[in-house]
């Protein structure tokens, strides 16, 4: 199996309409990636988008709100996220970090590397990669504990993170093109990441896959 063959698959059976969110992530683009990047780990989404609510109500309408916020007023807005004390001081630095080095949100979108934001306390790779895929539009593919459920399902091995990431990364452009159009690899990877997460919420029942997934991807094993 080739990544373009897991991408077609899966692409055939999510319910989900790219036409109106093409790059899958809600607010793709905004500083509230940055954000949700931060309050998604150990969470589910919907508890993120109480959070954002909350943060909503209070008047936040940029990073500078966040860095603005006391450390506990902060906690308090983002309480529903789970591990508030710890999630409040790790964004409220990350967006104090992202304005010194950077001046704007704006300037952090088009200038910041992987490196540094790899540096920053509290990004791990998937946060990481989600910031400069959906905020930043580079061309780079998220993989998330769901990716990871699904390899080892199909049995493939990786020695890291990034040899999972370049093997999802290395897919046939034409293949994918006759399926969806062409694309550019910023929403190719948006996609495709939106494609595996969605598939796993509705087939993956807590650490197993149900019998349609099952079927599915025994289909496309080799």
């Amino acid at each position: 199996m080739r990544s373009e063959d897991l991408f077609l698959v899966l692409n055939k059976e999510v319910i989900f309409d790219f036409k109106e969110n093409p790059f899958w992530w809600p607010d793709y683009g905004s500083f509230w990636v940055v954000i949700g990047a931060v309050l998604t780990q150990n969470t589910k989404w919907e508890n993120v988008e109480k959070s954002f609510l909350n943060l909503k109500n209070a008047g936040v309408q940029s990073l500078e709100d966040v860095a603005n916020l006391s450390e506990p007023s902060l906690a308090n807005l983002i309480k529903p996220s789970g591990f508030y004390n710890t999630k409040a001081k790790r964004l409220s630095m990350l967006c104090k970090n992202i304005l010194d080095k950077f001046g704007s949100f704006e300037e952090f979108m088009k200038n910041v590397s992987r490196k540094w934001l790899i540096s920053q306390k509290g990004l791990g790779f998937e946060s990481v990669d989600s910031i400069l895929c959906y905020a930043c539009s580079r061309d780079i593919m998220v993989v998330d504990k769901y990716t990871f459920r699904i390899f080892e399902f199909l049995d493939f091995t990786f020695e890291s993170y990034d040899e999972a990431r370049q093997w999802l990364e290395d897919i046939d452009r034409k293949c994918v093109y006759k399926a969806v159009g062409s694309i550019s690899d910023n929403e190719l990877f948006a996609r495709y990441h939106g494609l595996i997460v969605e598939f796993c919420k509705s087939h993956l029942k807590g650490a197993k896959f149900d019998d349609f997934a099952l079927s599915l991807f025994s289909e496309i094993s080799i």
